[in-house]
């Protein structure tokens, strides 16, 4: 193999300056494609199967390990990261926001108000495991928090519903008239009448500091 220029490995004067990206502002509005970091960790009695959930060495703690991947707008291609809490030994709170913002991101993808309690919106709401989660696509609320080095840097905490006024125009929707039943997608609309057991429970075995399949 040549190329045009032999000393372009050995002399980098001449490269371009290194640029970073500049954080998407906080409350920016933007479309995701949600993967999880499969850690390992299954409590099958809490619906936690497929070895998606991660257990924290340091604290027992159990959380969804999320990337987004913005699919659109200004800032496509960019990723932030998130964890969505399942169990804190210190408490329920952290676990029901887990499935407070699970909830909103299923009602985001699955085009849902989230006052709909029909039949076809419940049955949209229900998962038959984290696997109907790993590649959901919502629209979500950019923010911004420190990282451990305590530098800035953006996450995701919040899923923006069909009932936000953006969400129609961003998510290329029909606009739908308050009070109109939701229209879920198909694949909502199959999805398992079962309802999971509570993420805010305990695990059925107290946490060891390390994932199952370490055992």
């Amino acid at each position: 193999m040549t190329t045009s220029n032999a000393s372009s490995w050995n002399d980098f004067n001449d490269a371009d300056t290194q640029s970073g990206f500049d954080l998407i502002p906080k409350g920016t509005l933007v479309p995701v494609r949600m993967t999880l970091k499969p850690g390992g960790f299954d409590e099958p009695a809490q619906g936690w199967t497929g070895g998606y959930a991660t257990q924290s060495f340091e604290t027992g703690a159990v959380y969804l390990s999320a990337e987004f991947v913005v699919t659109g707008g200004d800032f496509a291609k960019r990723k932030l990261w998130s964890n969505i809490g399942l169990y804190s030994a210190k408490g329920p709170t952290w676990g029901q926001m887990g499935r407070s913002f699970l909830r909103a991101a299923l009602n985001s993808a699955r085009n849902v108000h989230p006052q709909d309690n029909s039949p076809p919106a419940v049955a949209a709401r229900r998962i038959a495991g984290f696997h109907e989660l790993d590649g959901l696509e919502f629209l979500a609320r950019v923010d911004v928090e420190k990282d451990a080095k305590g530098g800035d840097r953006n996450v995701v905490k919040l899923a923006v519903e069909p009932d936000h006024p953006d969400y129609a125009r961003l998510m290329g929707v029909p606009t739908r008239t308050h009070g109109a039943p939701s229209a879920p997608t198909a694949r909502a609309a199959a999805a398992p009448a079962h309802s999971p057991a509570p993420a805010s429970a305990a695990p059925a075995r107290a946490p060891t500091g390390k994932p199952a399949w370490a055992s």
